[in-house]
């Protein structure tokens, strides 16, 4: 049987607390709500290690194990598993750290006359992935198609220190992912396909400086140099010396960038794999109302799932897209040169 998966944000929500508090764990950060009725998607004032900023909470990837406490279950990823249910010819899990909330999920599928299945994954722990693989591993023996779909960004305002930014939003957004993909991809049958989601601020023209822009377009990248690139700008960002050496003022717009290098990387390593036609893009979903644009984009959840569910199921051996940075439109967009189209 094929399967699909789709990977889901390191956050989880525990219960409410005796003093009234709500705690919430992103990627090792505990963040502390006062009780009422308060959602993920309110901007408001919250401790985060007794610093108080509005944190900017992007819970697509939650795929809607949020259901009844965030409404993200009306977010692209939720709208991805959703599509997948009425296309793909397989199997389609559902992941989430919060078992209980991730099952929730799929009973709403379910009610839909949908059939997802739900494995615990948290992106963040190493054992949590590997368990998850040898599940897959046992149970089909391999994987037809991995969504990674998810990211944390912070807002503007934001007050915490930016190379503590700089450090949870790479945590998060890059490293976890190549953890995934390092576990997973071993287990990528023929015709396999992969989707990183990325962002209209991940391309490559959102760098400043033209001799980083260099390395990250270099042909001769690779995951260990492109992860010492990003290594160096969080250094930077920890001594506010970012902007000075030539990087721009947005961690998450780094962290896009790397994804959609570390795309071109992997398809390149995929051209040269015995396991035939393994396919691997970048996409950038489109201005979407979810939590990440205070529900101000231009689409809807399901319009920005077109695009990845596109090259979720692209057919076999196909000569493009491979590689590519594609756009919510489904056009390929030079990634190097530019220039973008709008964002939405």
């Amino acid at each position: 049987m094929k399967v699909a998966v789709l990977t889901n944000a390191p956050v989880v929500l525990s219960q409410t607390t005796e003093d009234g508090e709500i705690e919430v764990r992103i990627s090792g950060v505990t963040i502390s709500f006062i009780s009422r009725a308060v959602t993920l998607s309110d901007t408001l004032p919250i401790q985060v290690k007794s610093s108080s900023h509005p944190l900017y909470w992007f819970l697509e990837g939650i795929v809607g194990a949020w259901d009844r406490v965030t409404g993200a279950n009306k977010g692209i990823g939720y709208a991805i598993v959703k599509d997948l249910c009425t296309k793909f010819d397989g199997a389609v899990y559902l992941t989430a750290r919060d078992e209980s909330r991730g099952k929730t999920a799929v009973s709403e599928l379910q009610k839909l006359g949908l059939k997802p299945n739900f494995h615990q994954l948290d992106v963040s722990d190493i054992n949590s992935i590997n368990t998850f693989r040898d599940y897959l591993q046992n149970k089909y023996g391999g994987l037809d198609v991995l969504i990674n779909n998810a990211a944390i960004a912070y807002k503007h305002s934001a007050t915490e220190p930016f190379g503590e930014q700089a450090e949870n939003t790479h945590r998060v957004n890059y490293f976890n992912l190549l953890d995934v993909c390092h576990s997973l991809f071993p287990l990528l049958r023929p015709h396999a396909r992969v989707v990183n989601v990325s962002s209209s601020m991940g391309h490559l023209t959102k760098i400043p400086d033209q001799e980083i822009r260099n390395k990250f377009a270099s042909s001769s990248l690779t995951e260990e140099k492109l992860s010492e690139l990003v290594n160096q700008f969080i250094r930077l960002a920890k001594k506010d010396e970012h902007t000075k050496y030539g990087w721009p003022n947005s961690s998450y717009s780094v962290s896009k960038v790397a994804v959609s290098a570390l795309t071109i990387i992997q398809q390149r390593a995929f051209d040269q794999d015995s396991r035939e036609d393994l396919v691997v893009n970048s996409v950038h979903p489109g201005y979407v109302k979810t939590d990440m644009t205070s529900w101000g984009g231009h689409f809807t959840a399901e319009r920005g799932a077109e695009a990845p569910v596109y090259l979720a199921l692209l057919g076999p051996n196909i000569s493009s897209p491979k590689g590519s940075y594609v756009w919510h439109d489904k056009k390929i967009v030079d990634w190097v040169h530019g220039p973008t189209p709008e964002a939405f």
